[in-house]
């Protein structure tokens, strides 16, 4: 006699423990959506980085880029005040595209840490000459390895004050010229042409052959700078913080200079001394 099988509804089972169970589907209504201000300040972010674009902001700087014309600027992203008061100023975007965001859009755009004064500025990098192709005049800057985004930026504040006719910088260990260090600059970035190179000591060199005086800043050098001021051009050349210039750097100059100061501290921070150093240049001149 066959027995029958049990009824499929049967109750003495074990149950299957909690933790094994499988999870409940969800369905696309369900999932979180992301705000449009996230989408639009996220496909920003994306544009810009497919077309190697730079991100500037910050009144002074965006306001110099627009006025710039060698600067080929995309979007304007600005808050209703911002863009009433860069108006008010008699700057004009021209061609630029506008888009009008919400202060906490240009946050997520550029990141918190950014102080943006309600402005970004998507745009180009502007075109940099040849070492080879500066004329022998004026002043050049001569950075040795500074990294700092805000002492680059202030360096370069200056040097567009004193009329520096280039920046010369590492492509290594050299900040890229946007976001914080256009931010310090305050306009400076569009009155000074970066000048990257490979290797300095090769472009002191090089400077040297053009008729450049090359003048190392140096807390322990064996002159003053008031004492070592030669006429123009001169490239005036300074070391990072703490490192200082490094040895094939203080070779291809052609004198080492110090700043006397009557004080007990003896070195400044690299962005004053470039300031103070620059005003010496310029009353020797």
């Amino acid at each position: 006699m066959k027995r029958s099988r049990p009824p499929s509804d049967r109750t003495d089972r074990k149950p299957r423990p909690a933790d094994d169970r499988r999870p409940p589907r969800h369905s696309r209504a369900d999932a979180p959506r992301r705000s449009t201000d996230d989408a639009r300040a996220d496909a920003g972010r994306v544009v810009a980085a497919r077309h190697g674009r730079l991100m500037l902001y910050g009144v002074h700087a965006v306001a110099e880029a627009l006025g710039n014309p060698k600067r080929r600027s995309h979007r304007l992203y600005a808050t209703d005040n911002a863009l009433h008061r860069l108006r008010e100023s008699g700057v004009s975007p021209g061609r630029t595209e506008i888009v009008q965001v919400r202060p906490e859009e240009l946050d997520r755009l550029l990141g918190r840490d950014a102080v943006h004064q309600g402005l970004a500025l998507e745009c180009e990098p502007l075109p940099a000459p040849a070492l080879e192709d500066l004329p022998a005049e004026g002043v050049v800057l001569v950075l040795d390895q500074v990294t700092d985004p805000h002492n680059v930026g202030a360096i370069l504040r200056s040097a567009a004050a004193f009329a520096v006719r280039a920046l010369v910088i590492t492509e290594r260990h050299s900040p890229d010229a946007t976001g914080v260090l256009a931010k310090t600059a305050s306009g400076g970035l569009e009155h000074v042409p970066i000048i990257q190179v490979p290797n300095l000591a090769q472009a002191l060199m090089k400077l040297g052959d053009i008729g450049f005086q090359r003048i190392g800043l140096d807390s322990d050098g064996p002159y003053d700078l008031a004492d070592v001021t030669p006429p123009p051009p001169v490239a005036l050349v300074l070391g990072a913080e703490g490192k200082g210039l490094r040895r094939l750097t203080r070779e291809r100059c052609d004198a080492l200079a110090r700043l006397d100061m009557p004080g007990a501290i003896r070195s400044l921070n690299v962005s004053n001394a470039a300031a103070i150093a620059l005003y010496a240049l310029a009353k020797a001149r």
